[in-house]
C-alpha cells in the first residue's frame, strides 16, 4: 500500500491527458476505468470519434476539453470538461447531444437506429444551484393525471430489447468538481477527488487509478512534454486572471451604469408621478372646493330669495319700508324696486 498523499503534485491533469494522451490504446484502461465507476457498468472502449465539437487538432487555449467515444456495445458517450463559466452551458448540453444524434443517424435509416447517448459534463464552475457534486438526468413519462409512469410495451421491448423509454434518450451527468468536500466515501468519489486534486491518494482502489497513476505522472513525462504540460497550467491561470478580471470589470462597470440609469429613471418617474400627484390632488381639491363654494352660493341665494318673498308679502299687508328693512335686512333701494314691480 502506497503511502496517503505520495502521489500529491506529480500527476497531469484530466483535461490535459483527454487531448493528448487517452485517445492512445494504451491509456483506454483509463478512461473505461472513469466510466465504470460513474455508469456502474462495465465499460469497455471500441474507438474514439471525430465530431464537429472533437476535432483531432485542439487548441491549447481553449478551456474546454472533450472526447467522444464508442463503447463495445456501440453506444456514444460524450465527456467534456469545461473550466470556466458559461451561463448558457445547459443550453449546449442539449445542443451537443442533439447533434449528436442527427450525426450518427445516416440518412434514410430508421429512428432504431438512433444511437444511446450518454453526456458526462465535468465542471469547474457552480453550474446553475443545487447542492451535490454529482447529478443525473435522463428522460421519463408521469402521467398528469394518474401519475404512472409511462412504459414500453412487451412489443417494444422484445422488438428494442430494452425496459424503459429512457434507455432511448441521452442520459446526462454532470460532476460539478469544486463543490466536493474531498470526503471520499466510495469509488467514485475517488475519481472526483483526483478530478479536483490531480491527486490519487495511496489507498484509493477505484477502477482506473492504478492507470492513472502510472501513465498519467508528470515525472515519467519526456521533458519537452512535461515543458508543454506546464505551458497549459500557467495559460489555464493567466485565461481564468482575465476572465475574472472581465467579469468584475464588467459588473462594476454595469453596477455605475445601473446606478445613473437608475437615479435618472427615479428622477423621471419621481417627476411624472409627482405631476399626476399633484393633478389628482388638484381635482380632489378643486372639487371639493367647488361644492363647497357652491352650497355656500347656494344657501345665500336662497336666504335672499326668502327675504325677498317676506318682504313682498309684508308689503301686500300695507306695513312701512322702515319695519321691512329691520325685518328682512334687505336695504330701502331694494324694497322699494320691489314695491314698484
Amino acid at each position: 500500500m502506497k503511502e496517503k498523499g505520495k502521489e500529491k503534485g506529480n500527476l497531469i491533469r484530466f483535461d490535459w491527458a483527454m487531448k493528448r494522451l487517452l485517445r492512445n490504446k494504451a491509456n483506454y484502461k483509463i478512461l473505461e476505468g472513469f466510466l465504470s465507476e460513474l455508469l456502474k457498468q462495465n465499460i469497455k472502449i471500441k474507438h474514439f470519434l471525430e465530431s464537429e465539437s472533437n476535432p483531432k487538432h485542439v487548441n491549447d487555449k481553449t478551456n474546454r476539453a472533450d472526447i467522444l467515444a464508442e463503447n463495445s456495445k456501440g453506444e456514444l458517450i460524450l465527456i467534456e470538461v469545461q473550466n470556466n463559466h458559461e451561463i448558457d452551458y445547459f443550453h449546449r448540453m442539449v445542443f451537443g447531444t442533439s447533434k449528436l444524434v442527427t450525426d450518427y443517424l445516416e440518412k434514410g435509416q430508421d429512428y432504431k437506429n438512433i444511437k444511446k447517448i450518454y453526456a458526462i459534463h465535468i465542471v469547474y464552475f457552480d453550474l446553475g444551484q443545487g447542492a451535490d457534486f454529482i447529478y443525473y438526468g435522463t428522460t421519463n413519462f408521469e402521467g398528469i393525471y394518474k401519475h404512472d409512469q409511462l412504459v414500453l410495451s412487451k412489443r417494444q421491448k422484445l422488438k428494442f430489447g430494452l425496459e424503459t423509454p429512457a434507455e432511448i434518450f441521452p442520459e446526462y451527468y454532470v460532476i460539478k468538481v469544486n463543490q466536493f468536500d474531498d470526503n471520499a466515501k466510495n469509488t467514485l468519489d475517488q475519481w472526483v477527488y483526483y478530478l479536483k486534486n490531480n491527486i490519487v491518494e495511496g489507498d484509493f482502489n477505484a477502477q482506473g487509478l492504478d492507470n492513472v497513476r502510472e501513465k498519467l505522472n508528470i515525472e515519467k513525462m519526456p521533458s519537452e512534454k512535461r515543458q508543454r504540460y506546464y505551458d497549459y497550467l500557467e495559460e489555464l491561470r493567466s485565461n481564468k486572471s482575465q476572465i475574472f478580471t472581465a467579469q468584475d470589470e464588467g459588473f462594476s462597470a454595469g453596477v455605475e451604469h445601473g446606478m445613473e440609469q437608475g437615479m435618472e429613471k427615479g428622477m423621471e418617474k419621481g417627476m411624472e408621478k409627482g405631476m399626476e400627484k399633484g393633478i389628482a390632488q388638484g381635482i380632489e381639491q378643486g372639487i371639493e372646493q367647488g361644492i363647497e363654494q357652491g352650497m355656500e352660493k347656494g344657501i345665500a341665494q336662497g336666504q335672499q330669495e326668502e327675504k325677498i318673498a317676506i318682504a313682498k308679502s309684508l308689503l301686500l299687508t300695507g306695513i312701512d319700508i322702515k319695519t321691512i328693512t329691520k325685518v328682512t335686512g334687505l336695504s330701502i333701494d331694494e324694497i322699494l324696486k320691489l314695491k314698484k314691480k
